[in-house]
């Protein structure tokens, strides 16, 4: 799979104008983003690379001080999961409770300094995503591990590199079915779920399948049994455009979680999500991103 690794320098330079241009850029196709002192950088495919949309989400910039400039190049086709094998990255400590160890710590195989922690992930994410770092992985995560899911099923849509689905099945869900649209998410999920002896986790029997991980949008939902939590970390067009399908795939009186957001799309997703059948319960943030739990309630839903 080839990349494109865009540089994009801002002046000023600053995190929330970096947070936000990383939102902008999600929306039209890039996938991977890391910040240097003084820049962004982003990757896409370069199947999905269109600069005159890039143009446009630079000209459309939210912040009109910052003045942005982008240079396009080939990335390095190299071996990610080598990179990250030699790499690796530091252990992700997430607390959700009261005592040390009431916490979510996200590690990979390289690192023995690993904080000990109620709920251990092991993952190897391939490219420069997927740790668990993001503000709303962690708001989800910290979500999770506060539900009861004993005996739930579980859908996790746009699943990444799996963390939302190990999480799941951890707090004893009896099934995931977990997709994403990129192949690679998709092997990665699958790879990561085997470091973690997932099939072994909260299932009755060795022999029952606990978590199905397929490739594909949100039509792949379609004749899925429904499910008692959705949930979706995703960019808000995205879950704009899949509401219609996440209403049907949510049996009532199951939950929505959506997250991958800014506080300030809240209304227009709540709104969206009410359409569908969906009453807000929660709102939770981090910085300024956001995270919504949903409640399917409406009398008209369309439950099969």
């Amino acid at each position: 799979m080839k990349y494109f690794e865009v540089k994009f320098t801002m002046n000023p330079f600053s995190e929330v104008a970096a947070d936000l241009l990383t939102a902008s850029l999600a929306e039209i196709g890039f996938e991977s983003f890391s910040q240097t002192e003084d820049c962004l950088l982003a990757y896409i495919q370069q199947s999905e690379w269109d600069e005159a949309m890039t143009q446009q989400a630079v000209q459309d910039f939210c912040l009109p001080d910052v003045v942005i400039d982008y240079v396009c190049t080939e990335a390095p086709d190299e071996d990610w999961n080598q990179v990250w094998e030699e790499e690796g990255f530091q252990p992700i400590y997430i607390p959700f409770g009261e005592g040390q160890e009431e916490a979510v710590v996200i590690h990979d195989v390289k690192h023995k300094d690993v904080p000990q922690a109620r709920y251990d992930i092991l993952i190897t994410p391939r490219m420069a995503f997927g740790t668990g770092s993001h503000q709303t992985t962690r708001l989800v995560l910290r979500k999770l591990a506060n539900m009861d899911l004993e005996g739930k099923r579980v859908i996790d849509a746009g699943t990444g590199t799996g963390i939302l689905a190990i999480m799941g099945i951890k707090r004893r869900a009896a099934h995931v079915f977990a997709y994403d649209i990129d192949e690679w998410s998709v092997e990665n999920t699958r790879d990561n779920l085997l470091l973690n002896h997932i099939f072994n986790v909260g299932v009755k029997e060795v022999k029952d399948i606990c978590v199905e991980v397929v490739c594909g949008d949100s039509s792949v939902l379609e004749g899925q049994p429904q499910a008692d939590l959705l949930i979706a970390n995703i960019n808000r067009n995205i879950l704009l455009a899949d509401l219609p399908r996440f209403g049907k795939a949510v049996r009532k009186g199951g939950n929505l979680i959506l997250s991958g957001f800014y506080l300030s799309d809240v209304p227009i997703l709540t709104e969206a999500a009410a359409q569908q059948g969906f009453s807000l319960l929660e709102t939770e943030s981090e910085g300024e991103w956001a995270m919504l739990l949903f409640v399917a309630d409406a009398a008209g839903r369309c439950d099969v």
